[in-house]
């Protein structure tokens, strides 16, 4: 292991390998579709209230659902990886999601939406990790900050188009092609995965599916975000429909951290992965980075509606140049990272995500657009280099036996990052404009400025947080 490592940070000079290059963008473009779906339905929700004459409680449940499905199969993706070939499962995943999609989209009612909802959790939530692991393994841990850039930039694209296209769909279409949308995208990837992913045999340890440690694991997550989401609806923490299901996840949670240090197998989850420094800072900040970007792609549409009176359609407009900031500094602070090492660039870059914050706080109705659009685009450019460092650092010192299953847990992380930071600033919105009517502009303006307040001081946890991240530039050591 010490001579892999020792051999790495030569390798941080080179141009990417381009099988690993055309492997990652085969991968991309099936992990478009997941994307564009959620930050589409974002801008939805309204028109499915009306057009399936039920209530915007019972359309949150297409969403929630969502969500419960993708985190319970988050953590199978590792052992189908293993069981089945990288291959096959990405082309599965893919197929699962497919007919999520064509599902969703045929639909009569509310009920039959939210179960195909779930399918489509079903291949979302195999998607993610599968990508990363796959890619990961592939590229054998060399230049790993520029491998990283390519693969994140659906998580890049999602933003700037995502909610473009859903104000164009809305505006212009049936809410159908809200899903069948997804059908094309997942037609290409299934395509290209068929042409130009190599064939990979599965392991030949025959090691068994974890029943135990799923069926302890994806019940605790599901309820964690189940018990996130009543908060918004039910008025607070203090209430039993968040307090018992967290309660219940917490136990099922502390079952299985007993249990997966007594078992003899390998877990869904292996808990030694959080021996190392590296990952553990990572993960919690995988964490807080979801709160940062997924709370704040909550938080920002309902800003330039509520306080600035904005069109579903001009607010994915308005929206574009945060994702344009990102998109400039993705690749060379990805190579940056190979070169310096992860800690100060997470750090910088958190500390320009807070500035770039600081205008929205003092925003209101007449604040200048273009200040407005500056200050998303230098926020843009910050988050460019907050996701990156931190998954380089989240693989540095792991095995590749263990690629697996850090895939897994990062993913894990950054779901449940973002489901928390979206719930808290619902509840943090909610709780202050119940006092107000919505047509009292100036009250509703302090309301944002307040809860803008709030993303600042999450984005200033996360930089404390960074400081444990490596410093200076360290081998990432594949076995």
């Amino acid at each position: 292991m010490a001579d892999t490592t020792a051999t790495v940070p030569a390798a941080h000079n080179e141009k990417l390998d381009p099988a690993v290059l055309k492997i990652s963008l085969i991968l991309l473009v099936g992990a478009l579709a997941p994307l564009f779906d959620t930050t589409i339905m974002n801008v939805a929700v309204n028109t499915l209230t009306h057009s399936l004459h039920t209530t915007v409680s019972s359309i949150q449940w297409v969403i929630t659902g969502y969500l419960l499905t993708l985190s319970m199969t988050i953590p199978l993706s590792g052992w189908a990886v293993d069981r089945f070939g990288g291959r096959r499962m990405w082309m599965f995943a893919l197929i699962v999601f497919l007919a999520g999609s064509v599902l969703s989209a045929l639909s009569r009612d509310v009920g039959s939406l939210i179960v195909f909802r779930l399918i489509q959790g079903v291949g979302a939530g195999l998607i993610y990790p599968i990508m990363q692991t796959l890619v990961v393994q592939t590229s054998g841990g060399r230049n790993l900050g520029q491998v990283m850039s390519i693969i994140s930039l659906p998580a890049l694209l999602g933003p700037i188009l995502g909610p473009v296209l859903g104000g164009i769909i809305v505006d212009n279409l049936s809410w159908q092609w809200i899903f069948f949308v997804n059908i094309p995208i997942c037609m290409i990837a299934l395509l290209l995965a068929w042409w130009g992913l190599p064939v990979d045999e599965p392991c030949t340890n025959n090691q068994s599916i974890d029943i135990i440690g799923i069926l302890l694991l994806s019940p605790a997550f599901a309820l964690f975000i189940y018990a996130i989401c009543q908060v918004g609806s039910h008025g607070g923490v203090i209430s039993s429909a968040t307090i018992i299901p967290l309660a219940i996840g917490l136990l099922l949670m502390a079952s299985f951290v007993v249990y997966a240090l007594r078992t003899k197998n390998t877990p869904v989850i292996d808990l030694h992965l959080f021996k190392s420094r590296n990952f553990s800072a990572s993960a919690v900040l995988l964490f807080l980075s979801g709160i940062i970007t997924t709370g704040a792609m909550f938080l920002l549409p309902l800003f330039y509606q509520q306080v600035r009176g904005e069109s579903v359609l001009c607010t994915g407009l308005l929206l574009i140049p945060q994702g344009a900031g990102m998109l400039l500094t993705r690749r060379w602070l990805g190579i940056l990272t190979d070169r310096t090492g992860p800690g100060k660039i997470v750090i910088i870059s958190l500390m320009v995500t807070i500035v770039s914050t600081l205008p929205f706080v003092f925003a209101g109705p007449e604040t200048s657009p273009v200040l407005l659009a500056v200050a998303l685009f230098v926020r843009g450019a910050g988050l460019g280099g907050v996701l990156i460092p931190i998954m380089v650092s989240a693989y540095q010192g792991l095995s590749r036996e263990q690629i697996p299953q850090a895939s897994i847990a990062t993913r894990i992380f950054q779901q449940l990052g973002g489901a928390f930071g979206s719930a808290v600033l619902a509840v943090i919105i909610e709780h202050q404009l119940l006092a107000y009517p919505s047509s009292d502009i100036p009250a509703v303006t302090g309301v944002y400025d307040v809860t803008f307040l709030w993303l600042i001081g999450f984005t200033l946890i996360a930089a404390i947080v960074a400081l444990f991240l490596p410093m200076r530039k360290t081998g990432l050591a594949i076995t």
